[in-house]
């Protein structure tokens, strides 16, 4: 897929503009936004990441679309992973519900630069080392493991603060509160950070360590750094209003991690297949490739996504109303046993 510089250049610039009309919006009047706003902005994103696939087809064929709505599907099922951690960290520090938006939309930014970074660094790893998807493989694999045994949710409960937040603690003059969403405050006649900032760092480095799950995981579905790109950038744009959207309903996402963790375990088997059909190791094979390693179409991969986001929805859905139902019972059976009896 030949991408010319000046498609990558507009593709940048709208970005950008996308990026600067939420920091203004926002800025101007920050609240938190309802679940109609939510729904609405939620759905403006998902419509223009599938027409850019209907535009990646028209120009480029059916093939690379068929990559970049795997490659988007994937990465936007994963951000679940930052929302869990996302809700933890806002209850930690506190955020005032209504400068949760600018947080959000800052640690998106920073999620952005990061992923532009590792997506760079992939391609030239994959360019001159095929040997690479070995690793990519090995790497989604474990982590697979490791969402099927913990979940999202103890992940999430996991959360600990990192080396440079408690550096930035320790370091730097801290305000008691918050100021807004601004990141220095005037206290006792002093010019303090807020604690903002510390949101902002935890953010920010929570991020980081998202795209050492996603970057190779979307390199299982395509190599095309473009696609890779912008798959991410679609996944990541309607983040803040999705965040806002689910609200409580993400905990109730019970089997979510499974459903994440056999896909992640999918594109891993998938990777390594591929490595297998281009080896170069001496060590196995004699270096020679493995012919009869098989590829996994493009279109197996979007049925397996799709189908095992959609049946792990139903099924944290389906679990979750039963367990409301049973504690209704078990709550109305407490408070028949509580109430006294009246003697004749």
């Amino acid at each position: 897929m030949n991408v010319p510089a000046w498609v990558w250049a507009i593709t940048l610039a709208a970005m950008a503009v996308v990026l600067i009309i939420d920091l203004v919006v926002i800025g101007r009047r920050p609240h938190e936004p309802s679940p109609r706003e939510s729904g609405i902005w939620v759905s403006v994103y998902v419509g223009l990441a599938l027409l850019f696939g209907v535009g990646v087809w028209v120009l480029a064929g059916p093939s690379y679309a068929g990559q970049f709505y795997t490659g988007w599907l994937t990465e936007y099922s994963l951000s679940a992973d930052n929302l869990f951690v996302f809700v933890v960290i806002m209850g930690r520090f506190a955020v005032p519900r209504q400068y949760q938006q600018t947080v959000l939309l800052v640690g998106i930014i920073l999620a952005l630069v990061m992923r532009g970074a590792f997506i760079a660094a992939g391609a030239a790893l994959i360019t001159q080392f095929s040997w690479v998807f070995y690793i990519f493989g090995a790497f989604l694999i474990y982590t697979a493991i490791n969402f099927a045994r913990e979940g999202l949710e103890d992940e999430a409960e996991d959360f600990k603060e990192n080396v440079l937040i408690r550096w930035s603690r320790r370091a730097l003059p801290i305000s008691p509160g918050f100021d807004g969403a601004r990141l220095t405050t005037v206290h006792a006649g002093r010019r303090m950070f807020t604690p903002m900032l510390i949101v902002m760092i935890a953010i920010g480095t929570t991020d980081l360590i998202f795209a050492l799950d996603s970057i190779p995981a979307i390199f299982g579905i395509t190599q095309e750094p473009y696609l890779v790109f912008t798959a991410n950038v679609f996944a990541l744009m309607g983040l803040v209003q999705l965040y806002f959207l689910l609200g409580n309903l993400i905990e109730r996402l019970v089997y979510l991690s499974k459903g994440l963790a056999v896909i992640l375990a999918f594109i891993g088997v998938k990777l390594i297949l591929e490595a297998l059909h281009e080896n170069n190791l001496p060590f196995i094979n004699g270096g020679q490739h493995i012919e009869w390693a098989p590829t996994i179409p493009i279109w197996l991969s979007l049925t397996v996504i799709l189908g095992t986001l959609i049946i792990a929805t139903v099924a944290s859905l389906i679990k979750t109303a039963a367990d409301d139902r049973r504690e209704a019972r078990r709550q109305a059976a407490e408070s028949s046993d509580d109430e006294p009896v009246l003697k004749a």
